[in-house]
């Protein structure tokens, strides 16, 4: 490499910078960088400018690299109109997991959004993934997601925490009003004091 010209670290410090300055020549160059932390210093330029567009951002989703991919995936909260079941399909569990919380954001209840959900608070193997799943599925509030979030009150310490606080958008509902009710008076006896917390939580926000 010629001694002249700026090496990576060089180059994402660049990026970055352009993104305080204004500099939107740059960073959107920063996109297509070899490099993928500049590529991931480009994504965060573009998006503290507002001008990331929509199709910037969906070509980062077919990123090779993990770290650039889950970047997307963040700033993605921010896209409403993105279509984000391709990064809740990625081949890494650390994607996913991003994805699903920026599903949650959205609050989408787009079938396809909804169902993805579904299936990953139910079989995905990352408790994390589930965990994330769980919280987005509350997020939204779609009555399909009564039973999946019912049934995630009794996973793993930290999934069951997120699934107690994500059954307050269907505490009185009127087919499964009584079932998620049980499931909170479960909660309260949970082994797990965090666990016991967010139903206290739950419970004395909507007595209020």
């Amino acid at each position: 490499m010629d001694a002249d010209l700026p090496n990576a670290a060089q180059r994402r410090r660049a990026v970055t910078i352009a993104g305080h300055t204004g500099d939107l020549a740059t960073a959107r160059a920063a996109l297509t960088d070899d490099d993928s932390g500049v590529r991931n210093a480009a994504l965060g330029a573009l998006e503290r400018l507002g001008r990331l567009t929509d199709d910037e951002l969906v070509a980062a989703f077919g990123d090779p690299t993990v770290d650039v991919r889950r970047r997307a995936a963040e700033v993605a909260a921010t896209h409403p109109t993105v279509d984000l079941v391709p990064l809740l399909d990625d081949v890494d569990a650390r994607v996913i997991e991003v994805a699903a919380w920026s599903c949650g954001e959205h609050e989408s209840g787009r079938s396809e959004i909804v169902e993805r959900l579904l299936s990953l608070a139910t079989d995905a193997d990352e408790p994390l993934v589930r965990e994330s799943a769980v919280a987005a599925l509350g997020a939204i509030g779609d009555e399909r997601a009564i039973e999946v979030v019912i049934a995630a009150t009794s996973d793993k310490p930290a999934v069951r925490r997120r699934a107690v606080l994500a059954l307050a958008p269907f505490i009185g509902h009127d087919d499964r009003g009584d079932d998620v009710d049980e499931a909170i008076d479960r909660a309260l006896e949970d082994r797990d004091w965090q666990v016991r917390q967010a139903a206290e939580d739950l419970r004395r926000i909507t007595a209020e």
